[in-house]
């Protein structure tokens, strides 16, 4: 490595298991730190090594709890103040992305403000794997490097060589990264339309496009409730599809999302691990392959650190 400052990579707590696999995949160690936490729940996270004038990327995704965030503030701040030359957070998923306009009146655009906090807390660089929308990216004054979990999930649905093949998009905004596997996979495209009654309500679900005789892979950004997603597998299959996949990178699977997808038409749910599956060994994991974003995000890194150009690494 021809950088003149020295490369160090730290983990949050929530996102320690991906950043053990992004460190092995770069052949380095994990840097060490700890975090203390008062009895009422305030904590205080520290490096145990040197940090001075070092590149350092600090890995977590900031799904909920709001103290995933905060962590990562910190370590951000402890890494400025300890004279690091530069800071990198590696979010893998970046969170508060749905709230990335004013889609009603008096609400805040969270994306906007995450980005301005992140900021305000010295970090000179994000990188995150499919944002919500690809215009957050728009919110921060310094560089993102916004990567696609496709890279992933393209061979893998390529090796798995399905036959009468189609691509299906849950909603209307997911119409576009549809498009683009369709294109890639060389396979018809399918858009369904919801409705929705209230947030993570969905009303009902249309689908337009063939559908019958295809087996289909809905494709998407997250899947939170599941709530949409198995609405719209069960739809398909009701209209003849022959089965049903899932691809979807960030699997927050709040609520009954377990359940939803174990009792749903969907054969396979193909995940990444840019935020762990639950660890509760009652939740049904039968049906959800994951697949690790280490390697990409280690590449990026690399390429990053020796500044080399990452456009290469993508495939859409």
């Amino acid at each position: 490595m021809h950088n003149e400052h020295k490369m160090k990579l730290f983990a949050c707590r929530s996102s320690k298991p991906l950043a053990e696999k992004i460190a092995k995949s770069l052949g380095i160690e994990l840097g060490q730190s700890d975090v203390l936490t008062f009895s009422d729940g305030e904590f205080q996270p520290s490096f145990n090594e040197s940090v001075r004038g070092a590149t350092v990327f600090i890995v977590q995704s900031t799904f909920p709890p709001v103290e995933n965030l905060f962590e990562m503030l910190l370590m951000i701040d402890a890494a400025k103040r300890a004279s690091a030359h530069c800071v990198v957070a590696v979010m893998p998923y970046f969170g508060w992305a749905r709230q990335d306009r004013k889609d009603k009146p008096r609400v805040s655009i969270g994306a906007k403000l995450v980005a301005n906090i992140l900021h305000a807390a010295g970090c000179d660089r994000v990188m995150t794997c499919d944002l919500h929308a690809d215009q957050i990216q728009g919110f921060f004054d310094f560089p993102v490097d916004h990567v696609y979990a496709s890279t992933i999930f393209l061979p893998y649905l390529r090796e798995k060589n399905i036959e009468n093949l189609a691509i299906a998009a849950p909603d209307m905004g997911g119409a576009k990264r549809a498009n683009a596997y369709a294109r890639y996979l060389q396979c018809p495209v399918i858009i369904c339309h919801k409705s929705r009654e209230r947030a993570n309500v969905v009303g009902s679900i249309t689908a337009i496009g063939d559908v019958a005789g295809k087996n289909v892979v809905i494709v998407d950004d997250m899947i939170d409730t599941a709530g949409t997603l198995t609405k719209a597998a069960n739809v398909l299959k009701e209209m003849g599809a022959l089965s049903v996949r899932a691809c979807a990178t960030h699997a927050v699977f709040s609520g009954n999302a377990y359940e939803r997808i174990a009792n749903s038409a969907l054969e396979e749910v193909i995940v990444t691990d840019t935020i762990p599956l639950s660890s509760n060994p009652e939740k049904d994991k039968s049906k959800i392959t994951v697949l690790s974003v280490a390697d990409m995000f280690a590449s990026i890194i690399y390429k990053v650190y020796n500044d080399e150009p990452i456009s290469p690494d993508f495939i859409i």
